[in-house]
């Protein structure tokens, strides 16, 4: 391929998760091992409660807190 010529829409290569044939745009999982590992995968967004308090870790000296 020369560089004058436009580059491909779609390519077919073995796809590395299920080795299978495939037409895709992009390289990667085939549409199918997509929606495979989507379903797989995906969680269900929850809330965490945050009861976080950062611990101090510089403490004020005795001469800057004097009054």
């Amino acid at each position: 391929m020369s560089l004058t010529e436009p580059v491909p829409e779609t390519q077919t290569y073995t796809c590395p998760r299920c080795a299978g044939e495939v037409t895709e745009a992009y390289y990667g999982p085939c549409t199918d091992c997509r929606a495979q590992l989507r379903a797989d995968q995906a969680g269900e967004a929850r809330d965490v409660a945050v009861d976080y308090v950062p611990k101090m870790n510089v403490t004020p000296n005795a001469i800057a807190s004097k009054e």
